[in-house]
């Protein structure tokens, strides 16, 4: 028995004595590899124009209509163009093709996102430019603004009046005939309200601001009807219904 207690006990004395220095040693955790954060090289905030929708345009139907991937058509907003075979739509429809065919662009919704025909509405761009105003800068097209996409209203009339003073294309004395104006090339169809600047449409209620800047609307046979003058440049309008008019803000002419 003595025997065995006196083999036992100097690996008893070596187990103690190795408990008690780890003991005294610091713990440290290991270090684990670091692998780097990949989203710390992404910018977290959305940059201008990300989350709309980039696709390739496929076909040019005309001067403010194309196709894009996956056989989707999309009508360009607030602008009108002639059609095909009418006065001077073969050089819109070509100046469309230069800008967008077969490229990438980037489509911008507003209010509505399509008209009754089921073409997407929308402002087209090409990196910073955007196609509908390029349009109507170089006078392939003419404001047609359909409430209540009215975003880049301003925008447009803005883009018109340049193309009238540089008479250009539309604008051209000389565009389709001599004694001819792009009003009398082709009026826009309106859908909802639609105002093209010098042109008279069936949308007859005319939306005057006064002197005062008040919105009044006159409607055929009032008093002053004849007499009042649609300036677009000054954001006077052209109204379908009256209800149309006092939802824009308009009251009616008292005389």
């Amino acid at each position: 028995m003595t025997r065995r207690i006196l083999i036992v006990l100097p690996w008893l004395l070596l187990i103690i004595l190795g408990i008690a220095f780890l003991s005294t040693r610091p713990f440290v955790i290991p270090k684990v590899p670091q692998t780097p954060n990949l989203l710390s090289s992404v910018s977290q905030t959305p940059t201008p124009g990300e989350e709309d929708h980039l696709v390739s345009v496929t076909r040019v139907i005309d001067g403010d209509t194309v196709e894009i991937q996956g056989g989707e058509r999309v009508r360009y907003i607030g602008v009108d163009t002639p059609e095909r075979d009418e006065c001077f739509g073969p050089e819109a429809t070509q100046a469309n093709k230069g800008l967008v065919e077969g490229k990438k662009v980037r489509l911008e919704k507003d209010v509505q996102e399509k008209d009754k025909y089921g073409r997407m509405l929308t402002y087209v761009w090409i990196e910073d430019v955007m196609v509908n105003e390029r349009l109507v800068q170089e006078g392939y097209a003419q404001v047609a603004t359909y409430p209540p996409n009215v975003r880049y209203q301003e925008r447009f009339v803005k883009a018109q009046e340049e193309a009238r003073k540089g008479n250009r294309g539309l604008w051209a004395p000389n565009t389709c005939s001599a004694s001819s104006t792009p009003g009398e090339v082709r009026a826009a169809t309106p859908e909802v309200g639609v105002q093209v600047e010098g042109v008279r449409t069936e949308c007859e209620i005319k939306g005057n601001i006064n002197s005062t800047g008040e919105k009044i609307y006159h409607m055929p046979g009032q008093r002053y009807y004849d007499k009042t003058q649609i300036e677009e440049t000054r954001g006077e309008r052209w109204f379908c219904s009256e209800e149309e008019a006092v939802q824009a803000g308009w009251r009616k002419s008292k005389v």
